[in-house]
């Protein structure tokens, strides 16, 4: 077994893929609409999905958001440097939402950041 996908609920589709694409650089890697349950799903992520997890954003298209609820944590990446990561992101036009730096009791440095939908999307830096 191994782990697919993460599915997280977004109330606009193409800003969400803007922000997957464009700020975090992400891949669209399929895309596919539902007429008649008046929904989308999108796939992005770095790898195909043969490869790597992947995020599938469910676009509902009567609904514009949600409420994140208590529940959800956060989606964590990869990066080579925290710091430099955090300055791309918002030179892209992201929201750093926790800077770079060592996390608390510990020595990993990590930031946060959060997409258009108020998603925490946690940046760890490679060891």
């Amino acid at each position: 077994m191994r782990i697919l996908h993460t599915m997280i609920r977004v109330g606009n589709l193409e800003r969400s893929l803007a922000f997957y694409t464009e700020v975090l650089g992400m891949r669209l890697l399929r895309k596919q609409d539902y007429p008649d349950g008046r929904f989308t799903l999108a796939f992005v992520g770095y790898n195909e999905e043969s490869e790597g997890a992947v995020l599938e954003l469910t676009h509902n298209w009567d609904t514009t958001s949600y409420e994140l609820g208590n529940g959800f944590g956060h989606v964590a990446l990869a990066v080579d440097d925290a710091y430099a990561a955090c300055a791309e992101i918002k030179a892209r036009g992201g929201k750093v939402t926790r800077e770079a730096g060592p996390m608390k009791h510990g020595t990993t440095v990590i930031a946060f950041v959060e997409d258009p939908d108020g998603y925490k999307i946690e940046l760890i830096q490679k060891v």
